[in-house]
């Protein structure tokens, strides 16, 4: 896989973070001229999985978010979102839609639902007490075309 450009960055898992998260993946989209639907796609993406690692994985205590966007061939962008919180105890519970370990704060449950409507792929990879790291794929469309004078 020959990567083509690469953004890593970590952050502490703080709510303020998750623009900084959008941010960063609209900076580093803009060379590969995304559509505004997939750029606005991929924005709630990213803030979708941000805002669970701080969310859920750092539940009741403090830690990093670590994100790495990649360009690879054929236009096609790799999104890695990782913590080092609570992990997922039960990962197919946890994707199934309106299910939220967190009821209380009166969450949707969508976010999982969301990260594969908006992605090609989603691999969610957790233990209890060891993190979560998701990696999503989606190729982009074409590039667009100049118009014609």
């Amino acid at each position: 896989m020959k990567i083509q450009n690469e953004f890593r960055c970590v952050f502490p898992a703080v709510s303020a973070n998750e623009a900084l998260a959008r941010a960063a993946l609209s900076a580093f989209l803009i060379p590969s001229d995304p559509t505004a639907q997939e750029l606005a796609d991929l924005r709630t993406v990213i803030s979708e999985a941000v805002t669970n690692a701080i969310v859920h994985g750092y539940r009741n205590s403090s830690g990093d978010v670590a994100i790495c966007l990649r360009m690879l061939p054929d236009r096609v962008l790799y999104i890695r979102v990782s913590d080092k919180g609570c992990g997922i105890p039960d990962i197919e519970q946890a994707m199934t839609p309106l299910y939220t370990s967190a009821p209380e704060e009166e969450r949707a449950g969508l976010g999982f639902a969301i990260m594969q409507e908006f992605t090609d792929s989603l691999h969610v990879r957790s233990s209890a007490g060891n993190g979560t790291v998701l990696t999503m794929r989606r190729k982009l469309g074409q590039i667009h075309a100049e118009p014609e004078s």
